[in-house]
């Protein structure tokens, strides 16, 4: 019973302290004000820093001729790094002076259309939210778990989980619930289902086997905090893929061990209550609904299909690469902006946005029309119409966090902050699994109070990603561990706007279950992932493998 008061008074403290957090709209408005005091008050200071440039230590080397040649020194695998002296200063620019107010009043508009998280969002949950829409993800969930054999169905339901992130938050709402009523059909504990199935949706947020919109949301605002250092830096969508598809395996075998060996022992001597009965219609789906799955299921195979032969047919519009159009870059005066011209990058990489709108788009649309919801196309257009009302709030966020960003980028904070913050960490010359594990921890523990991923980091990037390069890791790295500590903690923190879906599933089998039950139910898995995870990451650094396509494991500086 101690055990249980001190872990329920962990609990309300959290609770407490979260309830008194703002909202993240109110955060950002917070946040934009803070910036606009400080800009003031360190123009009025005369603050400034020295910045850096870092380039590849390099050493003379006497060739087989006999001549000397510089060449860069090489440790562990990867350049060496050192930080030079520009011998120029950046002073902070104040936004409550009149220019200040006129830039922030000028470009309002601006910021907000050019925030650029914000199209890539809404672009990709147009399609996706069709095909939650009409019915398509719950269907194609009921069928794949259908045919499982019992001992398999927590892998699936935590797989499943797993696999539902590109459909958005529809896992939370479709999954936990379906696989309560799965395992009680099996004639295992329910509540062990509901428990896998969050495992599988939250904790393992950000791990999956295909390219979610997830990827596409957090790679703009990487790429943001990336280019407060080098300008010319830009992040793939497809940066951490290779990880992340390995971290789903990992992940889904260790959620299935804790379920098998933790959760489901307990939850059987927990019991449910004597009325709880399981769903009606069990697992079958209709003729109607098979119909349907199967005529989306060939539209999904035929959508790929063409997207191969687009990047694989020579002369097709994917095919090849294109030259990464230059951005623009406004706080850092031009003589400090590093050096280095555009990049190459595979014409795909792209459309990752554009491709996920139709993969979805059109087999949700075929799986409507087969199941009789979609009559007309204007029933098609009250789809896409839903899925903007389901991004409401979002987008109001990125209006408010477009104005942060700008703000902070144009009173120069971000910078100074980021070269001293940088100095002192390359200074310290901590180890890389040091650095990335303080990441992880400090993502996880924020992450209890702050459940928006995009919230989070669009405040830490600008800030953490240029400390961690001139340590010399890459962004795409950086991101990576971000995305580890950020997943752990969702199954606990109750500001998770979807506990309460958590709550009302376990509720139908125990009508005593409260937060506290949940978070005692999801504790085990939160302590797994963490420790498997972060162990993972670490792992993978020192076998040298690539995040992903496009995802380096340091950041090298462009040549002079």
């Amino acid at each position: 019973m101690s055990s249980s008061s001190k872990e329920s008074g962990f609990l309300a403290l959290i609770e407490r302290i979260g309830n008194k957090l703002p909202d993240p709209i109110m955060l950002f408005v917070g946040a934009t004000v803070l910036v606009m005091a400080l800009s003031a008050i360190g123009s009025w200071l005369n603050w400034s820093v020295e910045p850096v440039t870092i380039r590849a230590k390099t050493e003379m080397v006497v060739g087989a001729d006999g001549v000397s040649a510089a060449q860069p020194v090489v440790e562990n695998g990867r350049p060496v790094l050192e930080l030079v002296k520009t011998g120029a200063t950046i002073a902070p620019r104040s936004l409550l002076s009149a220019d200040g107010a006129y830039w922030l009043i000028a470009n309002m508009v601006r910021n907000f259309i050019n925030f650029a998280p914000l199209g890539v969002v809404l672009v990709g949950v147009l399609g996706i939210g069709v095909a939650e829409k009409f019915g398509m993800f719950g269907g194609a969930m009921r069928w794949v778990a259908g045919w499982v054999p019992s001992r398999f169905l927590t892998p699936t339901v935590i797989f499943l989980g797993l696999l539902s992130h590109v459909a958005g938050d529809s896992g939370y709402v479709v999954l936990p619930a379906l696989a309560g009523g799965l395992f009680m059909l099996f004639g295992r504990p329910p509540i062990a289902g509901i428990a896998a199935a969050f495992a599988g949706v939250a904790g393992g947020f950000s791990a999956n086997i295909l390219i979610s919109p997830t990827d596409a949301l957090i790679a703009p605002i990487t790429q943001t905090g990336a280019r407060v250092l080098d300008a010319n830096y830009t992040v793939q969508p497809t940066c951490n893929y290779y990880f992340l598809m390995g971290s789903s395996v990992l992940l889904t075998l260790t959620g299935w061990f804790v379920t098998s060996r933790i959760v489901e022992p307990r939850c059987n001597a927990i019991g449910i209550d004597a009325d709880a009965k399981p769903p009606e219609g069990g697992l079958s789906l209709s003729p109607q609904e098979s119909r349907a799955l199967r005529a989306a299921g060939l539209v999904f195979l035929a959508c790929i299909g063409g997207i191969v032969a687009l990047i694989a047919i020579p002369g097709a519009p994917l095919n090849g690469v294109m030259p990464a159009a230059a951005p623009t870059f406004g706080p850092i005066p031009s003589e400090l902006a590093p050096n280095g011209a555009p990049g190459v990058l595979p014409r795909w990489s792209q459309a990752i946005v554009p491709l996920i709108f139709v993969l979805f788009l059109l087999p949700g649309a075929v799986y409507g029309r087969l199941m009789g919801v979609v009559k007309s196309v204007s029933d098609v257009s009250d789809a896409l119409v839903y899925s903007m009302k389901q991004m409401s709030s979002v987008i109001v966020m990125c209006f408010f966090a477009a104005q942060f960003i700008e703000c902070f980028k144009y009173s120069r904070l971000d910078v100074m902050v980021a070269y001293t913050g940088g100095e002192l960490l390359a200074a310290a010359g901590l180890p890389t699994p040091i650095l990335l594990t303080a990441l992880i921890v400090m993502s996880t523990t924020i992450n209890l109070l702050i459940s928006s991923m995009s919230a989070k980091w669009t405040f830490l990037a600008p800030v953490v990603v240029p400390m961690m390069m001139m340590s010399g890791l890459s962004p795409e790295l950086v991101q990576g561990a971000y995305r580890v500590g950020d997943s752990c903690t969702n199954v606990l923190t109750p500001l998770n706007a979807y506990m309460v879906i958590i709550l009302v599933a376990a509720q139908r089998f125990r009508k005593d279950f409260g937060l506290g039950s949940v978070v005692a139910l999801m504790l085990p898995y939160t302590l797994a992932f963490l420790l498997v995870w972060t162990v993972m990451l670490l792992l993978w650094v020192w076998l040298g493998i690539p995040m992903g396509p496009g995802g380096p494991l340091w950041y090298t500086p462009a040549a002079p």
